[in-house]
């Protein structure tokens, strides 16, 4: 079972593809990270917003999890709009504790 909230009858072939894929990655950290992004951001994305996405996808969980915390520096080929966004939407407030 998924932890989807999106309905993907609302998403085209294209999108429902990428919502499965956010939501079974192979680690449940990445599932839970990009999972809950899609859910909140893939049906208004663009086309051209959406390669980028596939792209970051196509990168190992690993990786990935490591450029959103922090702890590995993000690629300048993935440094983009779409990554930022990503890693925006789990950013703590300024002055929130951990």
């Amino acid at each position: 079972m998924s932890g989807t909230n999106l309905s993907s009858s609302e998403l085209d072939i294209r999108r429902r593809k990428a919502l499965f894929r956010s939501w079974h990655r192979g680690t449940r950290e990445m599932d839970l990270v990009l999972g809950r992004f899609a859910d909140a951001e893939l049906a208004g994305l663009t086309d051209a917003e959406l390669d980028v996405y596939e792209a970051l996808m196509e990168e190992p969980d690993r990786e990935i999890f490591s450029w959103i915390t922090g702890t590995e520096a993000v690629p300048a080929h993935f440094d983009t709009t779409i990554f930022r966004r990503i890693r925006d939407f789990y950013a703590l407030p300024e002055g929130s504790a951990q």
